[in-house]
């Protein structure tokens, strides 16, 4: 097994962009992701706008997430998908082993722990017999926003993800049933207010106790609402989405032998440049806490950028505290004038 420089573990946009800032500071590097593909959360949203980048116009998740990909590959990592991590051990001459749930030992000098909230799975609607419309219309993502055009949707949630969906939906769909278990919204304030200013269909205090198939069996025709002890109220739908939260999968880190100092929020404890209580494990992202942490897609950008500048210097100490900018940085010279080149062809 080949030793890198820095195993990067998640393919975030804090990973992505630690592998691409890796890359710029000259270090071999490994990205270990264990879903099936690269984007971390910003995947489960596919057309939601994103705003709150520095200089990037509005775009939708899935655009974003294939501009991290592209970015992060640029110096050709490694890219381990489908690979779930068990723990991270040091060993006697200060190599790093980082253990897979398929009983590999990936072989590192440092690593840089960018695994978000964890393994994120959304948690399914426990009624009855739900799992078989998850192949038609019982969703727990959006795909596609033309799925649900002139179609009566009914989402089930309280929180930031539901109300958003709401709104996104609004004049998307014909009409939009919201079923919150909770007399209040738990929400952004603002996505509250534009929520109950709009034609949505509010349904407080209420949960889904049924779902009621078409003739065939294989699609949602109704839904029963429970409220309290009255008797369920029937709800004509063409599409059920759920938001229920996502379960966090972060077991490697609660149970690693190393023992990484974790704080009250179950994240780990490092400073602003992701150096933690090991000596070589650095972190950035969602999955870590100090003191200023900036809680956006920004954030995490410098997070990574900090923990790998730190890297740097722990690998070679006499090394620069930080990389050079970009435009005076010889690693784009070639680059940038294809680049040029590109753009005045297409001109």
């Amino acid at each position: 097994m080949t030793i890198k420089d820095v195993t990067v573990i998640g393919g975030g946009p804090a990973g992505l962009y630690a592998a691409f800032y890796s890359g710029v500071r000259g270090l071999q590097t490994r990205i270990v992701e264990s879903q099936a593909e690269l984007g971390g959360k910003v995947r489960l949203y596919p057309e939601k706008m994103i705003w709150d980048v520095g200089g990037v116009p509005p775009v939708t998740g899935e655009g974003f997430r294939k501009n991290l990909i592209a970015q992060g590959l640029t110096f050709d990592p490694e890219v381990m998908l489908q690979t779930t991590v068990e723990d991270i051990k040091k060993r006697e001459d200060g190599i790093f082993e980082v253990i897979t749930a398929e009983g590999e030992s990936l072989l590192s000098r440092s690593v840089v722990i960018a695994a978000g909230g964890g393994i994120i799975t959304p948690q399914r609607l426990e009624v009855e017999g739900a799992e078989r419309f998850e192949i038609t219309n019982l969703h727990y993502t959006v795909q596609s926003l033309k799925t649900f055009k002139d179609k009566t949707v009914l989402i089930s949630g309280g929180g930031n993800a539901a109300i958003d969906w709401a709104n996104e939906l609004e004049g998307i769909a014909k009409n939009v049933i919201l079923s919150c278990r909770n007399e209040t919204l738990k929400a952004h304030e603002s996505e509250v207010e534009k929520l109950m200013c709009s034609t949505i269909d509010c349904q407080f205090l209420t949960s889904i106790q049924r779902l009621i198939a078409d003739e065939e069996g294989t699609l949602i025709k109704q839904v029963e609402l429970k409220c309290g002890e009255e008797a369920g109220k029937i709800m004509e739908v063409d599409h059920v989405l759920v938001n229920h939260g996502y379960e966090r999968e972060l077991a490697f880190l609660k149970e690693s032998s190393l023992g990484l100092e974790m704080s009250e929020h179950q994240r780990i404890t490092a400073d602003a440049n992701g150096k933690t209580n090991i000596p070589g494990i650095f972190t950035a992202g969602d999955v870590m806490d100090h003191e200023g942490k900036l809680n956006l897609l920004a954030g995490a950008f410098q997070d990574a950028a900090n923990a790998v500048n730190a890297v740097k210097t722990y690998l070679e100490p006499d090394a620069n505290a930080k990389a050079m900018v970009s435009s005076h940085n010889e690693i784009f010279a070639a680059r940038n004038k294809q680049l040029k080149k590109q753009a005045a062809l297409s001109h």
